[in-house]
């Protein structure tokens, strides 16, 4: 079933009026493995007691409105953070808008304007760290103290931990931003991906060394400057890539792009949606002497990239036997 989305609290009661929900509540950039986690729990005991599975999360992020110095790059935007929430199978999720209003709202306020009033909360999940309220005043004891007051029940669940450092959306941003995109896909449970729109280029990289496809792009946070072994996705169908993100310096660039050569594509798209999944780092982006050396260390680039999938493919199919 596709995600019901509300944007405020009015919608929310406009569709779905008094009906009680297991519910979580966060910024869920990123989903990842750690939201996930959650996430299941919230969809296990509504589909148990019959009750929608929800989520509440915020635009803009809060960090943008409190701190914008100090707030982050995104991981995700708000369409794909929804996407990704859907694929959960969660039945609804409830964005507010995140303002000085909001930012306002006691711990006690916010859990009965927004987990009563309005989501009439039988179970509510949060990680061991939540905090929510003005200054972020509340805390899992207080919102479990509210929780028998109010009468919802609150289930703090542990963070998820892989290979000694806790899933975190902080620590999956400082992996993208350092160009460590395996250790971005173990945290996340998938690639690191892209999306957004193929935008017409120069034409330089066609003429003079290797077509590529550019993507235009809303998401803020980008992978360090450098080439990449990716899956590129046109129309849904994956394509095995390489993808430089950086200013050509070869050809002094001023601009930053993101351009994707498909190694089993030889169509002229300038146009539609485009997806690069981000695999692996295969080097620094570097200034060439001219076209014909660039040329020739894409090739070794592309080389590369091919060993990297045929390992790949064959540890999917290893995994997947059958598929």
């Amino acid at each position: 079933m596709p995600l019901v989305v509300a944007h405020s609290p009015a919608e929310w009661t406009a569709r779905f009026g008094a009906s009680p929900s297991a519910v979580t509540v966060g910024n869920f950039d990123g989903v990842h493995l750690g939201h996930r986690e959650i996430l299941a729990a919230v969809i296990e005991r509504a589909r148990r007691t019959g009750v929608i599975a929800a989520a509440v999360t915020f635009d803009p992020h809060p960090v943008k409105v409190l701190r914008p110095d100090t707030a982050p790059a995104l991981l995700t935007t708000l369409a794909q953070r929804l996407a990704l929430l859907e694929e959960q199978q969660l039945d609804a999720a409830l964005v507010l808008r995140f303002d000085p209003a909001l930012a306002a709202l006691s711990p006690e306020d916010f859990a009965e304007r927004v987990l009563v009033t309005t989501l009439h909360a039988r179970a509510v999940f949060v990680g061991g760290n939540f905090r929510f309220g003005h200054r972020q005043a509340g805390d899992v004891t207080l919102l479990t103290k509210l929780g028998y007051r109010l009468g919802f029940e609150v289930i703090s669940l542990p963070p998820v931990v892989r290979r000694g450092i806790v899933i975190s959306s902080s620590s999956i941003r400082a992996s993208v931003a350092e160009g460590r995109m395996s250790a971005a896909a173990r945290f996340l449970g998938r690639p690191f991906s892209l999306a957004g729109t193929i935008s017409p280029g120069t034409g330089t990289g066609r003429r003079l060394v290797v077509p590529t496809l550019n993507l235009s792009t809303d998401q803020e946070l980008l992978p360090r400057r450098g080439v990449y072994a990716t899956e590129t996705l046109l129309d849904g169908r994956p394509f095995h890539s390489v993808t430089n993100v950086g200013f050509r310096p070869t050809f002094d660039g001023k601009r930053l792009a993101i351009e994707s050569h498909l190694l089993d594509f030889s169509a002229e798209r300038t146009s539609g949606p485009m997806e690069i999944r981000f695999c692996t780092r295969l080097r620094d982006e570097q200034k060439f002497a001219g076209p014909d050396e660039l040329r020739a260390q894409i090739q070794r680039d592309i080389r590369r990239a091919t060993v990297f999938f045929r390992r790949l493919d064959g540890f999917r199919r290893a995994s997947h036997p059958g598929v």
